[in-house]
């Protein structure tokens, strides 16, 4: 490399990383073979305590676990924060638990003991409304292992705009504080399943970047394999270190609507469920198909028979009756109507509801199908107006009458 020099024919000292000289930057640092400036020794020094920091994690052994709460302990917990769904509660308390066995059984396995417990990833499908992303918000709450929620709707196929499937591991890991022992005995929700499926049961012939291709890549994640995963992202920082992660023990819950899949059941069933001669051939109940979903109708949906096989847990989650909705607005610790107490007790002011307000609450989410989601949405219409008032009011209660409400609504 030639030297360079000023216009008196000095030689000019440059930092070796930015080539910037001396007389752009407060000072260099001078070596055996250059110089470097205080900016670049600064990220040359983070980055060397993220990669130290990331190997000595990597060299962890996972930590001794506590015992194991139990399946009735874990249902009752649910309970306090979501109305209904007992078979969906039932299920996820029995995964949750033998995934702490599972992992306890792994750790302590003697040698001459050759039963390795396999895990059981588990498969969610419901209705809009009706609690899946609130079952794994709740069970986040009570658990001592990393837990987090993904959006599928984000994945696209290695390569694609969008995020890869890696992304998953790597926001488990943060959760973990990027302790790899910790991260690898942890669990994932992976919400909005549904949206990757593919358009037809038939292989696609082209790409489907943001269906089958990470349908496909999601494979190894549910199965048990070593994932690279990059700790920021893989395509920002292609410099990074990978991290080698372990899915073998990662439970992973996914959910979705499945928005139309009564169809498929119904035809697999052989009962009509739409026209002017309407009529059962079975005598099962149409009003809530998806108790009877499995695996044949899940790959008529759209998801290919790999990812069905992985996923050999299927459980439902009932569409939420008029009785459920109205407990939902009072009951659980975090009610509806208990958050707008709270948010006009802050200001000041009483908040008192009369019971027929309830009933028209319940009635109009009920006509526009949105279930639990859609409360919310009509208690802002009702209370916005008084929210609006509300810090500049000298007024201590706010009386919702059923007349104020009607008005609003």
């Amino acid at each position: 490399m030639p030297v360079k020099k000023d216009k008196g024919g000095n030689v000019k000292n440059r930092c070796m990383f930015c080539g910037r000289s001396e007389s752009e930057v407060p000072f260099l640092m001078q070596g055996l073979h250059g110089h470097i400036c205080p900016d670049c020794a600064r990220v040359a020094a983070q980055y060397a305590d993220e990669v130290d920091g990331v190997r000595k994690n990597a060299g962890k052994k996972a930590p001794v676990m506590g015992p194991a709460p139990k399946p009735a302990e874990i249902k009752a917990y649910l309970d306090q924060y979501v109305i209904g769904q007992d078979r969906a509660k039932k299920v996820l308390a029995v995964a949750v638990y033998n995934h702490y066995k599972r992992i306890s059984h792994n750790l302590d396995q003697k040698p001459d003991d050759g039963v390795e417990l396999e895990k059981s990833n588990i498969l969610l499908v419901g209705p809009t409304g009706t609690g899946k992303t609130l079952l794994a918000r709740t069970i986040a709450k009570m658990l001592d292992v990393p837990f987090t929620i993904v959006d599928a709707t984000v994945l696209t196929e290695a390569g694609y705009v969008g995020e890869d499937v890696e992304s998953i591991l790597t926001r488990l890991l943060q959760e973990a504080d990027f302790d790899l022992a910790r991260a690898e005995r942890g669990i994932v929700f992976i919400d909005e399943i549904d949206k990757i499926a593919r358009k037809s049961d038939n292989p696609s012939i082209t790409r489907d970047v943001s269906g089958e291709g990470v349908q496909q890549a999601m494979l190894k994640l549910l199965e048990g394999s070593i994932v690279n995963v990059p700790p920021k992202g893989g395509r920002k920082h292609p410099e990074q270190e990978f991290v080698h992660v372990n899915t073998q023990n990662i439970l992973f819950i996914c959910g979705g609507a499945f928005e139309g899949i009564q169809r498929h059941i119904a035809l697999r069933k052989n009962t009509r469920i739409i026209g002017f001669n309407a009529e059962e051939k079975q005598r099962i109940s149409a009003d809530n198909l998806l108790e009877y979903v499995d695996a044949m109708d899940l790959r008529a949906y759209g998801l290919i028979p790999e990812i069905v096989g992985r996923l050999p847990v299927i459980t439902y989650l009932d569409q939420l009756d008029r009785e459920s909705l109205k407990r939902i607005l009072t009951e659980p610790k975090n009610a509806i109507l208990r958050q707008y107490t709270k948010l006009f007790e802050i200001d000041g002011i009483k908040l008192e509801i009369d019971p027929e307000v309830l009933d028209l609450i319940v009635d109009t989410s009920i006509e526009n199908k949105l279930g639990a989601r859609g409360l919310r949405s009509i208690c802002e219409k009702l209370m916005s107006d008084a929210m609006f008032d509300a810090p500049g009011s000298k007024k201590k209660t706010f009386h919702l009458t059923l007349e104020y409400a009607k008005a609003r609504l």
